[in-house]
């Protein structure tokens, strides 16, 4: 199956002093500011670091979701933060925090599906970053 998926970005200006908009098909992200500010202080609107980390969150919790259902579970809940950190101008750690409750599920076997999702959601794929797991069974 292929998927495609676009977004798209529109800077003006300088890097520091420029501003920027983010637009999805999808009306997601509609003229959703970025620029310096919102980057690397405190500022209203995204960063590409925070998308990542979202995207990256969704895609882990969904890969999940498909690991315990094809091993005859469903999760009441999957909670997931992605902590995207960027240093020195590159992302060197994504750091994945996943909170699961599924009955009847037990630690091995959790531990079997959230290392399986890690490693082959499709956003963790894309990163040449180290990703670290810390997962706890509710």
């Amino acid at each position: 199956m292929l998927i495609k998926r676009s977004a798209n970005a529109q800077w003006i200006g300088s890097g520091k002093a420029g501003k920027g908009t983010l637009t999805s098909p999808s009306g997601v992200l509609n003229e959703t500011q970025y620029s310096f500010n919102t980057r690397f202080e405190d500022g209203i609107g995204t960063n590409p670091e925070e998308l990542v980390g979202a995207a990256h969150a969704g895609c882990f919790s969904m890969q999940l979701a498909f690991n315990l259902q094809g091993a005859g579970f469903t999760a009441d809940i999957i909670d997931t933060t992605s902590e995207v950190v960027l240093e020195n101008g590159t992302i060197t750690t994504i750091n994945l925090t996943t909170s699961v409750k599924a009955e009847g599920l037990d630690q091995a076997k959790f531990e079997e599906l959230v290392n399986h999702a890690k490693e082959n959601c499709p956003i963790s794929k894309l990163f040449n970053a180290t990703i670290t797991l810390q997962a706890t069974l509710l």
